[in-house]
């Protein structure tokens, strides 16, 4: 059974820890290993790899990522996906290559990518980016405004 191992992560030029618990709009050029919590939008044409144990709630656009942890949002991965045997997905996914496990665990809808050269994952304007930042920000506020009440 593949697994992200130490190896994955030495590889990759960052690292959020699994204390980390990130909220935001994430990019970067070249490679992620996310083994803690993150929410919001994560936008690169680098590796992202996503180990066993983190969780992750975004939409992603990005060149290549590798899944062990739980994903809950879309997927576009303009190189390839692979989600691993502990690799939880909730979310509809398009990419150029696709690899899964036994084991996996996946919700949603697959597109292939024929030519994934014309796809263009960065076309999302900035105003758009703000405008997602702010639904974010809102979703947070009234998320801990209902636990307060509780």
């Amino acid at each position: 059974m593949a697994k992200i191992n130490e190896h994955h992560q030495k590889e990759a030029k960052t690292t959020l820890g699994r204390e980390t618990d990130f909220k935001g709009i994430m990019r970067f050029t070249e490679s992620l290993c996310i083994l803690g919590k993150f929410s919001g939008e994560i936008i690169s044409p680098g590796e992202l790899i996503i180990a066993e144990g983190a969780e992750v709630n975004a939409n992603i656009r990005i060149g290549t990522v590798v899944i062990a942890g739980t994903v809950k949002g879309n997927i576009i991965a303009k190189n390839r996906l692979e989600m691993l045997a502990t690799g939880k997905v909730l979310g509809d996914i398009k990419t150029a290559k696709l690899k899964i496990a036994d084991g996996v665990i996946f919700e949603g809808k697959c597109e292939m990518i024929k030519d994934s050269e014309k796809l263009d994952i960065f076309s999302i304007s900035n105003e758009e980016l703000k405008k997602r930042l702010e639904q974010l920000k809102l979703k947070d506020e009234l998320t801990t405004a209902y636990e307060q009440e509780a």
